[in-house]
């Protein structure tokens, strides 16, 4: 059986980005989303995942590229003066990695993020994380041993078959030869510890490769490579005009994702291909 979870990142981000997301939840294929706890728009997203029970919410871990949920103090500093993360992926990564004096606030900050959900009301099936942050190493212990206290259940561990990947769209060859060689090699350190926990992981995720470019062309031919067993696909669709969209993902094409979790072409590629749509709960979501 080949099934897939659709999921949209960065729910509450900000109000163009929610926007997007209800929009693919309520009239395209869209199975779950991911929470960002710090984005401008939670409150807004949190309403909306309280209404909607059925759409599956996972944590989407901010730790660059956003804002922090707790004030930070103190040397070494998690955050600039305003609260933000650092927007250099690179550069946060080893930060975390070699200071560290960093690796409590990190504990601290991911702690927070995890309860601003629950205590909003969400219910959190699975975690993920802006720019995969979820799979640095020491991102990744601290939330072993945090996803069992909060019944989190479900983890994104993404990796991605490059040959597939290329086979459709050449572009940024470079870039993604290095993203599929980290991203398998941290899915090998990452993959012994879930199986422990019982945490549940998609046999692959695609979205990695064309981050912020998985539009209706791409994704109709990208569903022929669908193996057998579970496949987590991940969007960020979202609705213009939108200041944050602009500033944050200036090369994302969030208006076309969203055309392509709400395809009549999409739907009509998945019913043919006999390809069920889920989550990672289990539940089902029926063509609409």
């Amino acid at each position: 059986m080949k099934e897939i979870i659709l999921n949209a990142d960065d729910f509450g981000l900000s109000a163009g980005a929610n926007r997007g997301i209800i929009r693919a939840w309520q009239e395209g294929m869209l199975t779950s989303t991911s929470l960002m706890a710090g984005g401008d728009a939670f409150e807004e997203a949190a309403a909306f995942a309280r209404a909607n029970p059925a759409l599956q919410v996972g944590l989407h871990l901010t730790l660059v590229q956003g804002s922090a949920v707790l004030p930070q103090q103190g040397l070494p500093a998690l955050t600039g003066a305003a609260g933000e993360f650092t927007d250099d992926a690179v550069l946060a990564g080893m930060r975390y990695f070699f200071l560290k004096g960093l690796r409590k606030k990190l504990r601290l900050e991911i702690d927070a993020q995890l309860a601003r959900c629950r205590d909003a009301g969400v219910e959190l099936s699975h975690v993920d994380g802006h720019l995969n942050i979820h799979m640095h190493p020491v991102v990744f212990d601290i939330l072993c041993e945090l996803m069992p206290a909060y019944g989190i259940k479900s983890f994104r561990l993404t990796r991605e078959n490059l040959r597939a990947n290329l086979a459709l769209d050449r572009t940024r060859v470079v870039g993604k030869c290095a993203d599929a060689f980290i991203f398998a090699r941290l899915a090998e350190r990452c993959r012994p510890r879930l199986q422990r926990l019982g945490i549940r992981y998609a046999g692959e995720v695609k979205g990695l490769l064309n981050s912020g470019h998985m539009t209706e062309e791409y994704l109709v031919r990208a569903l022929d490579g669908v193996g057998e067993g579970l496949t987590e696909i991940y969007f960020h669709p979202g609705c213009h005009p939108c200041s944050t969209l602009t500033r944050r993902m200036p090369d994302y094409q969030h208006e076309a994702e969203l055309a392509a979790l709400t395809s009549p072409r999409v739907r009509q590629k998945l019913e043919q291909a006999g390809i069920t749509l889920r989550n990672y709960r289990g539940e089902e979501k029926t063509y609409v």
